[in-house]
């Protein structure tokens, strides 16, 4: 008997939202994987427009393992929870896929596998950037980096080990319906939220050393802007849910927002620019030092996507810190 035939049944979720590029091809590839694992596929669609869901149902009509389902609250947190619920007493372990992400076709196995040698309750991958146009180059150069992402364990190759978060990517369902799920409240950060539920309540989460994924950032600064606007909300939700203490690589960001503001006052005193200069020169330094040591000129612009990364996640988590204090107070 091989290693496949011995892996436990599995349920792969593949929530999305118009990603009708990339649907199709993703649910073929993932196919083979689904087959050798005895796994169901679970699109659960948020309503999309673009003919994400055609696409779908098209593929399901000759292959009864494919299921589209329809999550009507749109949000990723929700839809994992409304696949769990409806096909998870099938399966062991349940396997999250992103949409917009890019996968070698083993990787469905080797998460499992490395579940049944370690024991783990969830298998966390590393997530590596990559990008294709002038921007998306910049911004994965960006996200690739300790200055942008602060030193993220996931956001770098691991040699396996065990963590206390990562990019979701199997998790033994009696563990994740043993602390609640996803919490439906977040639209960004539930994956941490859930790991420090996961951790509180002793579930052990291993960071795979044989597989990862990669994913495929904003092509604009605009969307990079609102993505960390909203991961700097979730931050700020799990803070305060959880009565946590942000952790330094967390700390750094959080002072930009400050920063900017504080450098409205230069007419009082030319000090008041300083901190600003400083963080400027410091992202764009690293921008022109990254294009020239990967010759790279793209690379050029990562200095700026760390900057609108940093300011986004700054404004995102005071928006969220004050305006939940602010609402407390006007209930009590």
């Amino acid at each position: 008997m091989t290693q496949t035939e011995k892996l436990a049944p599995s349920l792969i979720v593949i929530p999305c939202l118009n990603e009708a590029a990339h649907i199709g091809a993703l649910v073929d590839q993932l196919r083979p994987a689904a087959e050798r694992l005895g796994a169901r596929i679970v699109v659960a669609d948020g309503g999309s427009t673009d003919g994400t869901r055609a696409i779908v149902e098209e593929i399901a009509g000759t292959d009864p393992r494919i299921v589209l389902l329809h999550n009507e609250k749109r949000l990723q947190s929700a839809a994992i929870n409304l696949a769990v619920a409806s096909y998870g007493e099938e399966a062991e372990y349940l396997i999250r896929i992103d949409a917009h992400g890019g996968y070698p076709p083993d990787y469905c196995d080797r998460l499992v596998e490395e579940a049944l040698a370690t024991g783990a309750d969830s298998v966390v991958v590393s997530m590596l950037t990559s990008g294709s146009g002038t921007v998306q180059k910049a911004v994965a150069a960006a996200q690739n980096s300790k200055l942008g992402t602060g030193g993220s364990k996931h956001r770098h190759l691991s040699v396996g080990e065990w963590v206390d978060h990562g990019h979701h990517a199997l998790m033994r369902i009696s563990a994740f319906k043993a602390v609640g799920g996803y919490d439906e409240t977040f639209s960004h950060n539930e994956d941490a939220e859930l790991d420090y539920r996961l951790r509180k309540a002793g579930y052990r989460i291993w960071m795979s050393g044989k597989t990862q994924m990669v994913y495929y950032p904003r092509a604009s600064l605009a969307g990079l802007y609102f993505q960390y606007l909203g991961y700097g909300r979730g931050r700020a939700k799990n803070v305060l849910k959880h009565r946590m203490i942000p952790k330094v690589r967390q700390m750094v960001p959080l002072l930009v927002l400050p920063v900017v503001l504080l450098s409205a006052f230069f007419f009082v005193h030319w000090l008041a620019v300083v901190p600003l200069l400083v963080w400027a020169s410091v992202c764009l330094g690293y921008g022109v030092w990254t294009a020239i040591s990967q010759r790279s000129p793209d690379s050029a612009l990562a200095g700026i996507s760390a900057m609108v990364m940093h300011f986004g996640w700054s404004v995102g988590f005071w928006l969220q810190l004050l305006g939940q204090r602010s609402q407390r107070r006007r209930v009590a």
